[in-house]
């Protein structure tokens, strides 16, 4: 039994009408990240802050409503609640800290996690388990390779959150463009 031609041709733009839809956010994002990287990245914060106190609210509501919650978890969301409106209202109040600090809390948290990551690397050299990456003799090298690797850029990212961040920023914005041309080269090239 052959596919509906018509259902095939909608599928088929309903494809092409995602793809395209979608690289062309990520190409007005990138463009957007590399124009005016720092108006961008203040965005991202308002964005942040908003988000605190929307949910700040949100918690302080519920824990000043929630009758059947007994005082403990009422007095938690409370305290939560203000938690999140406080830090929301200074993070908006001072956007060109919050952001600074909102990239160098992130990139340090990558260095950690790319030098953690060269560890369990390195520390799984060792095993003979089909499922973990590099615990055969084929792919010891490569491990090892990796591991020094993502150990060394942990300390760099460490040593410089935050030109690290401008970097990755950069690189975040270059990528989105390259994917959103490709993205639309790759949407005009299906069949009609």
């Amino acid at each position: 039994m052959s596919a509906d031609p018509l259902s095939t041709f909608a599928v088929r733009q309903g494809l092409r009408t995602a793809i395209l839809v979608s690289s062309i956010v990520a190409i007005v994002f990138g463009l957007v990240m590399l124009i005016w990287p720092v108006k961008s990245a203040y965005a991202v914060t308002i964005v942040i802050g908003i988000y605190a106190i929307i949910a700040g609210l949100l918690q302080l509501a519920s824990g000043i409503t929630a009758k059947t919650l007994s005082t403990w978890p009422r007095i938690g969301l409370i305290v939560l609640g203000l938690l999140f409106l406080v830090s929301g209202i200074v993070a908006l109040a001072n956007l060109a800290e919050s952001t600074a600090v909102l990239a160098v809390i992130v990139t340090t948290f990558i260095g950690i996690s790319w030098i953690f990551e060269g560890i369990v690397s390195l520390t799984s050299l060792g095993l003979k388990a089909p499922a973990v990456p590099g615990s055969d003799r084929a792919h010891e090298g490569w491990t090892i390779f990796f591991a020094i690797v993502s150990i060394l850029a942990g300390v760099f990212v460490l040593i410089s959150p935050l030109m690290t961040a401008v970097w990755l920023w950069i690189f975040l914005g270059a990528s989105l463009l390259v994917t959103g041309f490709i993205g639309v080269f790759r949407a005009s090239s299906l069949d009609h």
